[in-house]
C-alpha cells in the first residue's frame, strides 16, 4: 500500500453544526483577514426563503456586507459568471460567500479564477462556501460552468477551493426535497466511485464507506421528516466525507457515472442529482465486469459497512451494492429514465462516445 495526501492548499477551516453560520462566518472573516463579501446565490433561495437575509444579517452585523448577486443559473450559465464580475468589482468586495448548491458554489470558484486572470493578481479573491444541498462542490478545486455555446467546460486550480466552509443544517430545512435527496445520490456517487477512481488514498476509501452508511440511514429518515435537523446534519457531514479535500499529485480521472453526467447535465437539461440516480447503479453493475480486481475488492467491501451479508462472489456483491443503490433510489421517489428527460436515443452513441458497454447501459436508462 502506497500513495500521497495533501490538504487543499486555501482550506483554514471547516464548521459544522446546527447555527453555527452566525459565529463560524465572523470567525472565517477574521481569519482571513477580509473585510466586505459579496453573496453568491441563486434566485430561489433569495426570492422563496429566509436563507438569503440569514447570511446578510450576520455580514451587516459586522459591517461586512458588499451585497448580493442572484443571478446564477442551474448548470452555471457564464452569463452570470461575467456580470457577477462587475458586481462584486463595483460593490468593493474583496471575497465571496457562495450560499447554496453546486451552482453558486462553483459559480464563485469561475468568478474568482475570472477576476484573478483580468486583475493578473497572485491569488483569486477567497471564497467562504455555505451549502444548502448535498452536492459536495466545496470540497473541490475545480469549477464547472455552461460557455456560451451551451457546453459544459471547466476549470481547476488549487488555489479555488474555498477557503472556509459552513455546515449548517438550519439554512437546509427550505431546501425544496427532491433537490435535496438528489443530491445526496450525488454524493452517494462521490463516495462510490471514489472506491475505484485512481490516486485516491485508503483512508478516504474508509471515510466513502462511512459516508455510504450514513446516505443509506439517514437519507430515507430525511424524506421521512424534513424537518428532522440532526439526520440533515448528519448528511452534510457525509457529504464532507464522501469528497474529502485533497491535492492531488497528478490528475485523476473522474468515475464513470461522473463522466456520463457531466455528458447529460447541462446538454438535456438534467440536474447533477438526478444524473446519478439514472447512472449509478448501471454503472456500478458494469464495474463487476470490466474492473481490476482491486477495485472489484473495493466496491465489495461496501457491502460490510452497509450491513448487509455478502453474496459469496465478489462479482456477486458488486451486483448487490448495484442493487441496493438502484432501491434507495427507488425509495427516495427518485427513479426515472432519459426518455423522461427527452434525451433523443439516437444521441445515446454519442454520449457513450464510441463505447458498446456503455451505450448498452444507456439503452438500458432508456
Amino acid at each position: 500500500m502506497s500513495g500521497f495526501y495533501g490538504w487543499t492548499d486555501t482550506l483554514k477551516g471547516v464548521y459544522y453544526g446546527p447555527g453555527c453560520a452566525a459565529t463560524a462566518l465572523p470567525k472565517l472573516i477574521q481569519t482571513l483577514g477580509v473585510k466586505k463579501g459579496l453573496i453568491v446565490t441563486g434566485r430561489s433561495l433569495y426570492s422563496k426563503t429566509d436563507v438569503v437575509s440569514k447570511i446578510e444579517e450576520i455580514l451587516k452585523a459586522h459591517d461586512a456586507y458588499a451585497g448580493v448577486f442572484t443571478d446564477i443559473g442551474e448548470h452555471t450559465p457564464v452569463a452570470g459568471i461575467n456580470a457577477c464580475i462587475k458586481v462584486f468589482q463595483d460593490s468593493g468586495a474583496d471575497f465571496l460567500v457562495a450560499l447554496g448548491g453546486g451552482s453558486p458554489i462553483d459559480g464563485a470558484k469561475a468568478i474568482r479564477y475570472r477576476i484573478q486572470e483580468q486583475t493578473g493578481a497572485a491569488a483569486p479573491p477567497f471564497q467562504i462556501a455555505i451549502p444548502t444541498t448535498l452536492s459536495a462542490a466545496e470540497y473541490s478545486i475545480g469549477a464547472g460552468y455552461t460557455d456560451e455555446s451551451g457546453k459544459k467546460v471547466a476549470v481547476s486550480h488549487q488555489l479555488l477551493a474555498p477557503a472556509g466552509i459552513i455546515l449548517d443544517a438550519e439554512l437546509t430545512l427550505p431546501t425544496p426535497s427532491r433537490l435535496w435527496l438528489s443530491t445526496g445520490i450525488r454524493a452517494v456517487d462521490h463516495s462510490v466511485e471514489n472506491l475505484y477512481r485512481p490516486l485516491v488514498t485508503h483512508p478516504m476509501k474508509i471515510l466513502c464507506y462511512a459516508a455510504l452508511a450514513d446516505f443509506f440511514k439517514y437519507l430515507p429518515i430525511s424524506m421521512a421528516d424534513p424537518t428532522n435537523v440532526e439526520a440533515r446534519q448528519k448528511l452534510l457531514v457525509a457529504a464532507w466525507m464522501s469528497l474529502w479535500p485533497t491535492k492531488r499529485e497528478q490528475y485523476s480521472a473522474l468515475g464513470l457515472s461522473h463522466s456520463l453526467g457531466h455528458r447529460l447535465g447541462a446538454t438535456y437539461g438534467i440536474p447533477h442529482g438526478i444524473t446519478s440516480c439514472l447512472t449509478l447503479s448501471p454503472v456500478v453493475a458494469l464495474q463487476s465486469r470490466i474492473a481490476s480486481p482491486e477495485d472489484k475488492e473495493c466496491l465489495a467491501n461496501a457491502l460490510f459497512y452497509l450491513r448487509e451479508p455478502s453474496t459469496g462472489l465478489v462479482d456477486g456483491d458488486i451486483l448487490k451494492l448495484s442493487t441496493l443503490i438502484a432501491g434507495l433510489v427507488d425509495k427516495l421517489g427518485l427513479k426515472s429514465t432519459l426518455s423522461e428527460y427527452k434525451v433523443p436515443r439516437e444521441d445515446l452513441p454519442k454520449i457513450a462516445q464510441g463505447q458498446a458497454d456503455v451505450e448498452e447501459l444507456l439503452k438500458g436508462i432508456y
